[in-house]
């Protein structure tokens, strides 16, 4: 492979310009250039990092397992700093604004929706009706900062992450939407781009009960167990659809109950966030999905801690 299809692959999956992608390496544009038309090629040590970053982006890099096992560290060391999250986010209502804003525009924007983040904004925020958008997309922000709504007032009642809880999310997040919402489908789906058998309808009640049953016991290691249990849920693909925002507010839930800051999963990191779940899911490897979960709670604490607004 040349050095230039591995740099129009990276690209794609950072979703990122040419000209972000020469800053990520470090380089001019010029140099960035010179490679992509291929007048020149990059030295030895950076076609090593050229090389890294193409393995990490199509999910063939070995994560070190202390490379991973610091950044829980570093991320358990965190959350000991902050006394309870959730009461944090709910008394400043500017963080929990950031939070709803951030979580319900790329949860919905990774699912195909066209709103940009000020659309979303003056949805949620200023009840504003957008003539040029359709109203199933803003219906679908509205109801995500419902089920925000809903999500965080339940852990902060120290309320059971369940499988009515599912249900309740899936509910609301459907609601006006689909008929069938806060209800397990009873037909056969596929996951869109990609070979991954889903669940057959008449087993999703009982797989769903396995699921959740893993929710409940103690652990010392929740981004492990997070990660395990969203790759588990979106392979069964329980509902119709909203599976994969159902999801990730399933897998916040978890992370809030253990004191940390929900992920921000970010749609320019989408291709990424997709090809680490179905790496977790067909080779039983969640290295490349917890590392990159970690970075996600990352971002979910410089929300919390104002780095980020």
């Amino acid at each position: 492979m040349t050095t230039r299809q591995k740099l129009e692959i990276i690209r794609k999956m950072l979703g990122l310009t040419q000209t972000k992608l020469a800053q990520r390496l470090g380089v001019s544009f010029a140099a960035f250039n010179s490679w992509w038309t291929g007048k020149s090629n990059p030295r030895p040590k950076m076609q090593a990092a050229i090389d890294e970053l193409f393995l990490e982006v199509t999910g063939q890099k070995i994560i070190p397992a202390d490379q991973l096992t610091a950044k829980k560290q570093a991320l358990a060391q965190k959350s000991a700093e902050h006394k309870n999250v959730v009461a944090e986010i709910l008394d400043n209502p500017d963080v929990r604004d950031q939070f709803i804003l951030k979580l319900t525009y790329h949860s919905n924007r990774i699912e195909g929706s066209t709103l940009t983040e000020p659309d979303t904004a003056a949805i949620l925020f200023d009840n504003v009706a957008l003539p040029n958008k359709s109203i199933i997309e803003q219906l679908e922000a509205k109801n995500h900062q419902t089920a925000l709504n809903y999500l965080f007032d339940h852990v902060a009642k120290s309320g059971k992450i369940n499988e009515a809880l599912v249900f309740k999310l899936h509910g609301i997040l459907m609601n006006g939407i689909k008929p069938d919402a806060g209800a397990y489908r009873n037909h056969g789906v596929r996951i869109t781009g990609v070979n991954l058998p889903t669940a057959n309808y008449v087993s999703v009640p009982r797989l769903m009960t396995e699921v959740m049953s893993k929710t409940t016991g103690k652990t010392k290691d929740i981004i492990a167990l997070a990660a395990s249990v969203h790759g588990k849920f979106e392979q069964i693909h329980p509902f119709s659809d909203g599976n994969g925002r159902t999801g990730r507010l399933l897998m916040d839930a978890m992370l809030l109950q253990a004191n940390f800051a929900p992920a921000i999963i970010r749609n320019e990191q989408k291709h990424l966030y997709y090809t680490y779940l179905y790496k977790a899911q067909t080779k039983e490897d969640y290295s490349q999905l917890e590392d990159f979960l970690c970075d996600a709670i990352v971002d979910g604490f410089n929300i919390l801690e104002r780095t980020d607004l």
